[in-house]
């Protein structure tokens, strides 16, 4: 039992572990690619909305429950007092809890399949968990030569959107893909903060993250060209025509952008006050997705 055990109250630990607010990273990104194909086709599949929302909870709790897996393999969470496998002892009881999210997840995917009478969503969503699993699994662990936040933007921007896109309109979209570029930039952002304050145990294991490779001031440093690319991208496709004017509410969310980056670049080398910046991303990143998609539907 790691020092962090004893100091949590278990409850505490369990939250943490779950990671409830995680899950927007599942939903942002349906929620866009429908806002998108709505905005172009008026034509809303509430129940396709439905599953494949359900569908991609399951398979990001997946992603969560395997990673926990594969990372105390590596020895990288020995310190992490909220890992479900720290915490239940268990890792094949964890393992294999993580794939009946993902069959269940699947299952949804293939329900939309049989509705449309076309395979194509499947492909979409199975290179997407094909990839999310190189980003920790074995033997790949792409993760640990710094290529999670690519991964991430992969398969929650372009993939996901693309997927939820079709999954109303049964079809691709070139507007869909300039939205998911704005989703998979936010979603990395995630992934990015969460490193700051894990610096430390990924030298140790030997996971070469961005914080890593760049030390904690140049990442930090790096941030608000990150955060900032979000609203850039949004405001120059608006004033070209190609987003509807009202996306350009995805400033409403600048506060939290603003927040994100001055406290990493005030704490970036402070695990213990830094290590809440996550969170601050997962607000950004929900705000920035909630306000586009608005912007889709009001255009």
């Amino acid at each position: 039992m790691t020092t962090e055990l004893i100091s949590y109250p278990k409850p505490n630990l369990w939250m943490a572990a779950i990671k409830p607010p995680m899950y927007s990273v599942a939903i942002i990104p349906i929620w866009v690619g429908t806002a998108v194909a709505f905005a172009e086709t008026k034509v809303f599949v509430g129940w396709h909305f439905a599953t494949f929302l359900m569908s991609a909870i399951l398979i990001v709790a997946w992603i969560n429950l395997s990673n926990d897996v594969f990372d105390s393999e590596t020895g990288i969470d020995k310190n992490k007092a909220h890992s479900l496998v720290n915490l239940t002892g268990n890792k094949q009881l964890i393992f294999w809890l993580g794939n009946l999210f993902l069959g269940v997840g699947l299952l949804g995917i293939g329900a939309i399949a049989f509705w449309q009478k076309d395979v194509t969503i499947i492909g979409l969503i199975m290179l997407c968990c094909g990839l999310g699993y190189t980003y920790q699994g074995p033997p790949f662990r792409l993760g640990y030569q710094g290529l999670g936040e690519i991964i991430c933007f992969i398969c929650f921007g372009p993939l996901a959107v693309a997927a939820a896109y079709y999954s109303q309109a049964q079809s691709l979209s070139m507007t869909s893909l300039s939205a998911s570029v704005v989703v998979g930039v936010a979603t990395s952002l995630i992934l990015f903060c969460s490193h700051f304050h894990q610096i430390t145990d990924d030298l140790a294991a030997g996971k070469k993250s961005p914080i890593v490779r760049l030390g904690t001031l140049k990442a930090a440093n790096l941030l608000p060209w990150l955060g900032g690319s979000i609203y850039l991208l949004t405001t120059m496709l608006a004033i070209v025509g190609n987003f509807p004017i009202w996306t350009l509410l995805i400033w409403l969310s600048c506060p939290f952008a603003i927040k994100l980056v001055q406290h990493v670049q005030k704490n970036h080398d402070r695990p213990d006050i830094v290590s809440n910046c996550k969170f601050i991303a997962v607000a950004l990143h929900f705000w920035s997705g909630l306000l586009l998609s608005l912007g889709f539907m009001l255009g």
